[in-house]
């Protein structure tokens, strides 16, 4: 029986955060879970060797998260 490795545990561990984070009906929590199977996903990206689409795409989508909780706070305290 073959093992799965530590890269591909770290992958379908990225695959069902993002996938539970879909789950959410409070879109704040939605992009906090969603935004910690980015980042875990961005470490599979650097375990698989550099996958430079993975690393951006995930980038990009932890930036797009924080912008909104960003400003989603910004509305809060106003």
């Amino acid at each position: 029986m073959d093992y799965f490795s530590t890269t591909e545990i770290v992958g379908y561990v990225a695959s069902l955060v993002v996938l539970i984070s879909f789950l959410m009906r409070n879109v704040k929590r939605l992009r906090i879970v969603n935004t910690t199977g980015c980042l875990v996903f961005i470490i599979y990206g650097i375990l698989l060797g550099w996958s430079i689409p993975i690393i951006i795409t995930n980038a990009a989508i932890v930036i797009i998260n924080v912008y909104y909780l960003i400003k989603m706070e910004k509305i809060v305290i106003e």
